[in-house]
């Protein structure tokens, strides 16, 4: 019941439904939802079915609920342009096999759907289909059984589609053993590391060389062109100073925004709920609350017992299995009812009768953790961000003011300095690549050395070069871009040139030893770390780049021995002097396996052919209007 009472409008059934059937938006009244939503605007576009912005942002709240429901509560990992990707690539892959479906004629007979619906455990009561219990679970969550039943079938399609798919994913039990014992085995093994830099000091180089490759790369070493700005800034933040926000706004800001204000208190709760339906007569109530009643008083009698009545009478399934745990949460997250009641319990405590629009609930919290906060607490807090509120709002209307003022006055900044209170800043020398560093914008430097900026030294447009940040700039002098004079980059030049040296020596060392060691011969001046038991997923202090060597090394013949030349790092030896394949218990690890690598070759064919789809289908993205959206 926790997803459905949330706020957040998801069933307690969807969750159930959805981990087994994987139906996105098909549960819980999505379509009056999309019918209200006002904006049909394609986002993308597959052989002619579009994808709503609207499709797109109820998606997308969707997968960032299941990221958080796991856990995964970073703001910027759920705000990542890899989530959005993922979340409107599900869409397209959705449509693509949905047009497939129809273009190959897959059906489903209403004889198949009516076996898979009635063997769904949601609807079993006693070991049988319930046809009760689906009546009641439908209605409960608002959904018709025709619109049910038509996304069970849309589900079995796809499932169909891809099923043929998938089997192509077949590992025969030979390849499967081999790749179990290849992926567990373990080597005993010891590396040697060659470095360039032992042997910098080695290295003499003639001063004729440096010139030499400075006449030879000459045009390379360059400076690039540069500039000094003057550039002027117009910033929410400046304006901070000239907020003012009293005391009754903050109190007003708290009073309309008290759940927002509650400070970090949870509650972990338990229930039992009896519900009565929707569209409940009088007297189905009266009976709902007979019962409810009636088991109230025997938790009332015997508070331990309250986790055995809630599996045996509550009617949320998700919860009562779980003997009644909702889990934790903060304010807003309940409906109001259930949430007024838990947050004015003591742990512990067991409530009277409490109704909401689900039935009736008997709550028993079982942990309070965080704070509450009060007014007086939290009034600098409030005030803050109003202050910083307002701040935004003037900033706003300025910015356009400001952008116009830039344009208008385009032979220097001051006027605008003037206008807006702000003062006009001189930069140091700033090639294109260091001034947009400095200013964290590409679009700003790119305007600056724009023909109209720098040779008519005019301002430039005015850039938001961050959020709530706006800079207009000028060129006061330029540099046109030059060649290193010998003497700048020559000291640069000689230590390239003894890597490079240091380099071939590190090598030469390193295939002279692995030659002779292959020989089966002694080789001197060789330091092998302590011998060390490795695996794929223990590399016991192995960095990744000697575990790869480790693992590539031929072992048919042992002591075996290998090499890999890095130009800059040097020469790594690597000696495996042991293999070992047998695994303890190894039996149901091989079965495991198989059944791991089946799923991920048919997880591969299944990706593969999706792939394969978008390819031959026309498939466009609105880019900007994506970006534009998914914020929403």
């Amino acid at each position: 019941m926790l997803d459905k009472i949330r706020s957040v409008a998801q069933g307690w059934v969807g969750k159930a439904l959805l981990a087994l059937i994987t139906i996105p938006f098909a549960l819980f009244g999505i379509d009056s939802y999309l019918s209200h939503a006002g904006n049909n605007v394609a986002v993308a576009e597959i052989n002619g079915n579009n994808i709503s912005v609207q499709e797109y942002s109820d998606a997308l709240k969707n997968m960032r609920n299941r990221l958080q429901s796991e856990g995964k509560v970073d703001q910027a990992q759920l705000d990542s342009p890899a989530v959005k990707s993922l979340v409107l690539n599900q869409l397209i892959n959705k449509q693509l096999l949905t047009n497939e479906i129809h273009h190959a004629k897959y059906a489903i007979s209403d004889a198949q759907l009516s076996t898979y619906v009635t063997g769904m455990p949601e609807f079993q009561k006693e070991g049988k289909f319930s046809q009760e219990l689906y009546d009641q679970t439908l209605a409960q969550n608002h959904i018709t059984p025709s619109r049910f039943e038509a996304a069970m079938r849309a589900d079995l399609l796809a499932q169909q589609a891809q099923d043929g798919i998938a089997k192509l994913g077949f590992i025969s039990n030979a390849r499967a053993d081999n790749t179990f014992k290849l992926t567990n085995q373990q080597r005993l093994v010891t590396v040697s590391e060659i470095k360039t830099k032992d042997f910098i000091n080695q290295v003499k180089i003639d001063p004729a060389e440096v010139k030499a490759y400075y006449e030879l790369h000459k045009d390379k070493l360059i400076v690039p062109e540069q500039v000094k700005i003057e550039f002027l800034l117009l910033s929410a933040s400046s304006l901070i100073p000239t907020i003012k926000v009293d005391d009754a706004e903050v109190k007003k800001f708290y009073d309309e925004n008290a759940s927002k204000f509650q400070g970090n208190e949870q509650r972990r709760a338990s229930h039992i709920l009896i519900g009565f339906g929707v569209n409940a007569t009088p007297e189905q109530k009266q009976q709902a609350k007979a019962k409810a009643e009636a088991i109230l008083t025997q938790v009332k009698k015997d508070p331990s017992k309250f986790e055995q009545l809630a599996v045996k009478n509550s009617q949320d399934p998700g919860s009562a299995v779980k003997g009644g745990d909702l889990g934790s949460f903060g304010r807003g997250a309940m409906v109001k009812p259930f949430e007024d009641a838990a947050f004015s319990m003591k742990v512990n405590e067991v409530s009277n009768l409490v109704e909401s629009e689900f039935g009736f609930h008997i709550i028993k919290v079982t942990e309070i953790t965080g704070q509450s906060s009060d007014f007086n607490s939290l009034k600098p807090q409030i005030k803050a961000e109003l202050i910083y509120q307002k701040a935004q709002t003037a900033f706003t209307e300025q910015a356009e003011n400001f952008s116009n003022m830039v344009y208008e006055q385009s032979g220097s900044l001051q006027p605008a300095a003037k206008a807006f209170g702000g003062q006009v800043q001189t930069s140091d020398w700033l090639s294109r690549e260091a001034g947009a560093k400095f200013f964290k914008n590409d679009k700003i430097m790119n305007l600056v050395f724009s023909d109209e900026v720098l040779k008519d030294h005019r301002n430039t447009e005015a850039v938001e070069v961050s959020p709530n940040n706006l800079v207009s700039a000028r060129v006061v002098e330029y540099k046109p871009a030059a060649p290193r004079s010998f003497d700048e980059v020559k000291v640069g030049i000689e230590d390239v040139l003894k890597l490079e040296a240091a380099s071939k020596l590190a090598l030469n060392k390193g295939e002279v030893a692995l030659k002779s060691l292959r020989e089966g011969k002694d080789v001197t001046g060789i330091e092998w770390i302590p011998e060390v038991t490795v695996d794929r997923k223990n590399a016991q202090g192995l960095t990744e780049l000697a575990m790869n060597q480790v693992f590539k090394t031929n072992a048919t013949k042992l002591p075996a021995y290998s090499g890999l030349a890095d130009s800059k790092q040097g020469y790594l030896l690597v000696k495996v002097i042991k293999v070992d394949t047998s695994i303890p218990e190894a039996a149901e690890a091989q079965k495991t396996a198989k059944t791991e690598l089946n799923a991920a070759l048919a997880s591969e064919y299944i990706s593969a052919y999706k792939q394969s789809l978008r390819e031959k289908g026309n498939v466009k993205v609105n880019q900007k209007l994506l970006l534009g959206s998914s914020s929403n």
